[in-house]
């Protein structure tokens, strides 16, 4: 019975995610669904969808829930529900005031995703590997680093290095970072990870996460954050500014292999800025080494130093 109730109540998503062109689908509101295709140039595209009402999509993860014996209490509990749906389709959601999209979501928003269970017909070609021939490079980074500032901070983000803003108080690192966000391909799918909103972000595939040290009341820590944002298909993952509690999650963000990391700190130079985010990694994972810390850090990430005369806010570094 629980399956003939769960095939009924999934008609609506169904004629997104079953076609096999359909990698996966995310929604990240009430109304839209964004369909990630197989081998598209253009991956994501867009569809206009009422029947996907903000009740239907938390009521189907309340559904969900209740046949795989998952726990989901938005306010008090768990906010997540992972789950593999018939046909092998694999199920992410969340819901609640951890998850909005825009302004609108004050009291909590809902966002989803479904991986397509069908095998796309593929062979090792698909892959470019051949016998006799040289692997591909994809997206090659060669540490590079151009003489001239400006082109240091362009090629990093051209080539999706993970980039650090740091400055003191009032330097101006979110609005460095909100402008950053325009020069990021408008087609990107972006996750944000905030204690509270700031960052501005343009591209309409969005999904923004926000995990409060002051109003959190429920069960959604760093660490079942870092689980969600892999699953979610992050093009661009975006961390609030790095603290105690998030520095060690962070890291393991920038170390899962996605393109376009950026997060701020607070710090006055580059070289203080790599230390502080180390500090406060050893706060929690003190077996670390620092200094090996520090010298992976200088090797994988960029660093943009903001500082602030008056009100003069001026780029002082770009490493």
């Amino acid at each position: 019975m629980s399956n003939i109730v769960l095939e009924s109540l999934l008609k609506p998503l169904e004629e997104f995610y079953k076609p096999s062109f359909v990698e996966e689908i995310a929604i990240n509101h009430a109304g839209e669904v964004w369909l990630r295709l197989h081998g598209a140039r253009v991956p994501w595209v867009s569809y206009q969808a009422e029947v996907l009402t903000k009740q239907y999509l938390v009521d189907l993860i309340h559904t969900i829930a209740n046949i795989y014996e998952r726990p989901f209490d938005p306010i008090h509990g768990m906010p997540v529900v992972y789950a593999t749906l018939p046909g092998n389709h694999r199920f992410t959601a969340i819901a609640g005031p951890n998850v909005q999209y825009d302004e609108r979501d004050v009291t909590g928003g809902v966002a989803m995703n479904i991986r397509g269970g069908g095998v796309h017909e593929t062979s090792f070609e698909n892959y470019h590997l051949k016998r006799g021939a040289e692997l591909l490079k994809v997206k090659p980074r060669e540490n590079i680093r151009p003489d001239d500032p400006f082109e240091r901070l362009m090629s990093a983000i051209n080539d999706g290095s993970p980039i650090l803003i740091s400055g003191a108080t009032a330097t101006g690192k979110t609005t460095f970072l909100n402008h950053m966000l325009t020069l990021i391909d408008k087609n990107s799918r972006v996750i944000t990870v905030e204690d509270a909103r700031e960052i501005r972000v343009p591209q309409a595939n969005r999904v923004h996460l926000v995990l409060s040290r002051t109003e959190q009341n429920n069960d959604f820590d760093y660490k079942r954050l870092l689980d969600l944002v892999v699953r979610m298909t992050p093009d661009v993952i975006i961390g609030g500014e790095i603290s105690t509690d998030n520095a060690s999650i962070l890291w393991e963000m920038l170390g899962s292999g996605h393109d376009h990391f950026y997060t701020t700190i607070h710090a006055e130079s580059a070289e203080a800025a790599y230390a502080a985010f180390a500090d406060r990694i050893l706060h929690t994972q003190p077996a670390y080494s620092r200094s090996e810390l520090i010298a992976e850090m200088h090797k994988k990430i960029r660093v943009v130093q903001l500082s602030r005369d008056g009100a003069l806010r001026a780029v002082t570094e770009v490493v």
